[in-house]
């Protein structure tokens, strides 16, 4: 499943001026809450030097599942990108998925929220969203600042904004996402075995300092005495987004198959060095939610191509075992 979402693409009057001629550099971000920011953020161009900013742009946020329908908030943040100093935070609205239909363009024109970063010391209230959500807010920022240093100190704490306030909303004993993953899922009566698809990553976190990772991917199907389960894709270079559609086959029995778990993984290639881990998923009547699903049904539909996204995450589940290395 596709999320799409449409930049405002009418005149947006009124923007609060940021800079000292009166006017804004605004620029839209997106992050799907609770979740790893820099994996899942989405953001748009800068507009110069205006008050009334048109975008028309299309962001596509892919492999939203079920589950994220009905648990994730879409945050959609307005700053100031200031070329000299921390960028400015504006304001923010934030819209349940829930509140979104599957094909469906829905229009919204909402008010933004000015908030202060949530940073140590700071104290806030709890109230209704527009939805009707009960929602946590922060105090106001104050009018506006006497120099341009006091207003740098003030808005400094963005960047702490999107880290601690990303700790609390994903709550304790949450892995930190850190992308998606299309695999395609089926068991083969006529081959007697487990044909896995690697398709394709979405939105996978950055390793590298360009910005970017060289993935590749792995699969071990648990548990594995001989350790002849593993297979690997190819790399994929300088990429958040990479397309490998990539098949490994398991010959196996359907009734053993059911005490397995396929592990899969995520890695940024290095030369010369260790190559780092992304995040991973495991798929077993062992896991939870979307994985356990998935493994499922294709137990119970053999010979059907079974496709599904999957989240990607700091660690693996208990389910999985230890992290192999690279």
């Amino acid at each position: 499943m596709e999320l799409r979402w449409t930049a405002m693409t009418r005149m947006i009057p009124g923007l609060k001026p940021m800079d000292f001629n009166g006017l804004a550099d605004p620029y839209v971000k997106l992050h799907l809450l609770p979740g790893a920011c820099k994996a899942n953020k989405l953001k748009t161009k800068t507009q110069r030097n205006t008050l009334n900013p048109v975008w028309n742009e299309d962001l596509t946020y892919s492999g939203i599942t079920d589950d994220d329908i009905t648990h994730k908030v879409l945050r959609i943040s307005v700053c100031d990108e200031d070329k000299l100093s921390h960028n400015e935070f504006i304001g923010e609205i934030r819209v349940p998925l829930r509140r979104l239909k599957p094909s469906q363009k829905k229009h919204f024109n909402i008010c933004l929220e000015r908030q202060v970063p949530v940073c140590a010391g700071l104290r806030g209230t709890t109230g209704r969203g527009p939805w009707g959500d009960q929602v946590s807010r922060t105090f106001s920022l104050p009018p506006q600042l006497a120099s341009p240093s006091s207003m740098s100190v003030a808005l400094r704490g963005i960047s702490c904004y999107l880290k601690e306030l990303e700790q609390v909303e994903q709550g304790p004993g949450l892995l930190e996402e850190r992308g998606r993953i299309l695999l395609s899922l089926s068991y083969s009566s006529r081959r007697r075995g487990l044909l896995v698809g690697i398709v394709r990553c979405a939105h996978l976190a950055a390793m590298d300092v360009n910005g970017y990772s060289d993935p590749y991917v792995k699969t071990y199907l648990r548990p594995d005495v001989d350790k002849k389960s593993k297979h690997k894709t190819c790399v994929k270079k300088k990429t958040l987004n990479p397309e490998f559609n990539e098949e490994f086959f398991y010959e196996m029995e359907l009734s053993t198959l059911a005490s397995k778990t396929l592990e899969v993984t995520v890695w940024d290639y290095d030369i010369g060095k260790s190559n780092d881990f992304i995040g991973g998923v495991a798929l077993g009547l062992g896991a939870r939610r979307e994985a356990r699903k998935h493994w499922s049904d294709c137990l119970q539909q053999p010979d059907a191509a079974l496709e599904r996204w999957h989240t990607l995450t700091s660690q693996l589940p208990p389910a999985a075992g230890a992290l192999p290395s690279a």
